[in-house]
Formats: structure tokens, sequence, C-alpha cells
């Protein structure tokens, strides 16, 4: 079973928040995808995580560059994961059905749409029927506050 982190941002854009989550995961070894909702989405990350000063370098790849198996961050509007990534960050809503072949799943929801928030609650009930071990942290003016 997977561990499931939902991350309710209120203050913050997945963009802004996405570097210091994705440097934790390199440090402890680990690879990452990151499955977005749409393509221009892709896009923007790619372009954040190079502008990214905290953590100075966050090495990734697209469907675009290539080379997707030495890629530690992979952005993708799709179910793929070339890179082995154990680690998944969910943005936009996406689903993701089969959780089998990660460790920890990310999801990131924007706390001022309604939507993404009652999604991200029938996300919660389905994971946590199917036996996920689930956590809920809420961004604070100052980092995050785990709440139950």
């Amino acid at each position: 079973m997977a561990q499931i982190g939902f991350y309710h941002l209120t203050r913050s854009k997945a963009v802004e928040v996405l570097p210091a989550l994705l440097g934790r995961t390199l440090a402890a070894g680990k690879r990452a995808v990151i499955r977005c909702g749409a393509a221009e989405r892709v896009a923007e990350l790619d372009d954040g995580l190079w502008r990214s000063t905290n953590p100075l370098w966050l090495p990734h790849g697209t469907r675009a560059m290539g080379h997707a198996e030495w890629q530690p961050i992979w952005l993708t509007e799709g179910e793929d994961v070339p890179n082995g990534a154990t680690f998944a960050f969910l943005l936009d809503g996406v689903e993701m059905p089969d959780l089998a072949a990660f460790e920890r799943v990310f999801d990131l929801f924007d706390g001022h749409d309604e939507a993404a928030v009652a999604r991200a609650r029938a996300r919660w009930v389905a994971w946590r029927e199917a036996g996920h071990e689930l956590s809920y942290w809420q961004q604070q003016p100052k980092g995050w506050a785990r709440r139950k």
C-alpha cells in the first residue's frame, strides 16, 4: 500500500511548492513522476523547475526532451513512468487508479477551487477505502500543518 499525502494549497501555486518536495525526494535517493492535467501545465512546470532557486538544481525531463530513463524527475500529462519513479506527484486532479508501483503519492490541490477540493475529498475516501495510509497537510502562513 502506498503512503498518500494530500497537500491543500492555500497561498501558493504547485510550481512554487514542488521544488522543496522534489528536493527532498532527490535527497532521499528517489525518482519522481509528476502527472499533470494538460501539456500546457507540463510546460509551465518544466520552466518553473529550471528557474528554481531552492533547491538550485532540479534535474528533470519531459517527452519533448527525451532520454526518459535518465531523468530523476519526469513531467507528463500521461500515465507513463519511464524513469522508474517510486514517488508520484499528482496535479490538476488527475486520477491514478493503480498505485502499485509507488511508495509515496503526493496529491496537490488548489484550496481556492471548490471543485478541486471536492474531487480531493472523493479521492481521499476512495484511497482510504482501498487501505492506503493517508495524511493531510494544509498550507499555513509559514510552512505546513498536518491535520486530521
